[in-house]
């Protein structure tokens, strides 16, 4: 079954892995599902994929979310401060809070589950109700670089910590999910995600941004969004869909 019939067949959940400064490449891959009628019935994520699940449940259109992303610069975010981390992720916070339509969980076109990790009890914490910008800064906290986030009555820190495909929170049956590749020497050997009920899109080949490499993000997303429009037509082998973006 090609991935297109696949994602039409039924409603799907879209998940989104962790992946640093990944939200460049999820962003242009929801811009090509959507841009072909392929509209995700709820939004889960870690880290990278839990900021542009969060920007699309609130109702932020994906257009917007990509010209934020394209006109970012690393002033916007960089807030050095005494701490637990470099950053203090309090202009991060303001810009999502200014970005996203809506500020409650509650008050989403479809159900967000954003997932975070709560440091006392070393294991994964999914957010579902309440603000959701302060889950959205826990779960992009990457340790040293950001402070640990105080939300909810706990200390969070990034999500991909012990979730990096972003699927602890998945409610519906069957879910898509968006696997950033990694670069990390530490992290080749993970596991691409796959179920029963479950797809995994694979894109190799995107470049890698980061707070000095914003044009890299930039790039990344269009190579995403132009890579999910040719993979939409390729059949799904043993729950993946994998090919080179470029």
């Amino acid at each position: 079954m090609r991935l297109r019939d696949w994602l039409a067949a039924e409603p799907f959940e879209l998940a989104m892995t962790s992946g640093f400064f990944g939200f460049y490449a999820h962003a242009g891959m929801l811009d090509a599902l959507l841009a072909e009628g392929l509209v995700p019935s709820g939004a889960c994520g870690s880290s990278a994929g839990a900021l542009v699940a969060a920007s699309w449940a609130s109702g932020l259109e994906t257009g917007a979310l990509i010209e934020t992303l394209r006109t970012l610069r690393r002033e916007d975010f960089w807030d050095p401060s005494l701490g637990l981390g470099l950053l203090r992720g309090g202009l991060f916070r303001a810009r999502l809070e200014a970005m996203m339509p809506v500020v409650r969980f509650e008050e989403c076109r479809a159900p967000l589950a954003i997932s975070t990790f709560d440091v006392l009890l070393r294991a994964t914490y999914v957010v579902t109700r309440g603000e959701i910008a302060p889950a959205v800064v826990a779960s992009c906290a990457v340790p040293l670089l950001f402070h640990p986030v105080r939300h909810d009555g706990r200390w969070l820190l990034d999500g991909g910590i012990r979730d990096r495909p972003g699927i602890e929170g998945a409610r519906l049956p069957r879910q898509l999910v968006h696997h950033l590749s990694s670069k990390s020497p530490w992290r080749t050997s993970v596991l691409v995600p796959t179920g029963p009920s479950r797809v995994a899109l694979v894109l190799d080949g995107l470049p890698r941004s980061g707070p000095t490499k914003l044009e890299a993000g930039v790039e990344a997303m269009s190579l995403a969004r132009e890579a999910t429009r040719r993979a939409l037509d390729r059949p799904i082998d043993a729950g993946v869909v994998r090919l080179n973006a470029r």
